[in-house]
Formats: C-alpha cells, structure tokens, sequence
C-alpha cells in the first residue's frame, strides 16, 4: 500500500519550490518524463483498470504495470491527514499494450507527465516527491508534441510506501514534511481541491531571494 497527498501551486513559483526542496531533501533532482496510459477492461471481463507507464526518462525507455486500489475507509482512515491505499506495480517489457489490447483491455485515455522528483527519506519513510506538468497529446501517442492540460498550473504529489502495521508512521512522516511546504502550497488527499496558498508569492520571492531553505535531514 501507499500513502499519498497532492497539491497545486502556479507554473510561476515552481522554481522557488525547486529550491525549497534542494535545501529540505539532501538528495538529488530526478527529471521526470512518463508517457501514462490507462486502460480499461472490455464487455467480456471483469471490470478493472490498470496504467501503463513508460519512463521516457531514461535512456531506453522502461516499462511497468501499476493497478490503483481504492481508498482506505473507515474512522481511522478519516483521521488521517493522508490517503491510504492499496497499489501493485510490476516492471514490464515493450509488448505490454500489444498483450492487454489482446485480451480485451481498450484504451481510456493517456498523458505526458513531465517535471522532476526527488527521493529521500523522513522520519523512516521513503518519500518521494514529484512536481509534474500534466499534459495531453492531440494525438495517439504523439507525446513530443504534447500540450499542458492546465497551463499555469503544477501538480504537487508526496507518495510513500507504507504496510498495515506502520501506514501511521508513514502518515506522519508525510504531514510533518508537508508542513516545510505550507508557506508554497497546501497538501492534501486526493480529490480535495484546496486551490493556490495566498501566501505562495511571497514565500517564493523569499526562496528566490534567498537561494533555498534549511534541510531537515
């Protein structure tokens, strides 16, 4: 299973955020360029939905196979500040589509994701932190001539793998990193827009100004 939060914050203070998390992370800046995939069971099967991922990243591109649980529930759930949810991945070869086109699965829709990570750990949890671009592309698979879907606009995720006996320590590594965020963006689960922090302009011309932030680890 994995933890997980999202934000958003403006194309305009990405920079800024780069160096805010420079500073708080110790660890390298990983470019980010994955062409995603979502595919969907046909009539004839039971009804399920699987992404392919192509790291476009590296110099031969990799392949892998990700299926997306639903939610945690339940009062505990509730009280978390994060989502919590069960996730399988599997490394795959080039022939992946060709196989689930074969047995039935249709495309649904795909995008570029482009941007940069970085990977470290907090508090005993490996957290990653990605800054992506979401874009679409005007045609089947036509990813260098790829558009944003929302221009302007970022997407901020925090993941963490986590099990059923420490998905609370894993939590709270999470909302304690969230926290070195605030004055940029605010995290939250997915699904639950808290739109653009009013203070991201002027915590951003500090971060320019000042060339980074303090790190935590």
């Amino acid at each position: 299973m994995e933890c997980v939060v999202q934000g958003i914050i403006e194309t305009l203070h990405v920079e800024a955020l780069e160096i805010l998390l420079v500073g708080l992370c110790g660890a390298p800046k990983q470019r980010v360029r994955v062409h995603e995939l979502c595919l969907k069971s046909g009539p004839n099967l039971v009804s399920s939905e699987v992404r392919l991922l192509c790291d476009l990243a590296k110099t031969t591109p990799s392949w892998t196979i990700r299926h997306v649980g639903g939610a945690m529930r339940g009062a505990g759930a509730d009280q978390l500040s994060v989502l919590v949810r069960p996730i399988a991945e599997s490394k795959a070869s080039s022939t992946a589509l060709r196989f689930f086109y074969g047995i039935g699965y249709k495309l649904d829709h795909e995008v570029l994701k482009t941007g940069f990570a970085f990977q470290f750990q907090n508090r005993g949890a490996n957290l990653t932190v990605s800054v992506t671009s979401t874009n679409r592309m005007p045609r089947l698979h036509a990813t260098d001539d790829a558009v944003p879907i929302t221009p302007g606009i970022h997407l901020v995720e925090i993941t963490a793998p986590a099990a059923p006996e420490n998905y609370t320590e894993v939590a709270s590594a999470i909302a304690s990193f969230c926290e070195y965020l605030s004055p940029l963006l605010h995290l939250s689960k997915p699904g639950i827009s808290t739109g653009i922090v009013p203070t991201a302009a002027a915590a951003a011309a500090s971060l320019m100004s000042s060339g980074g932030g303090i790190k935590i680890l």
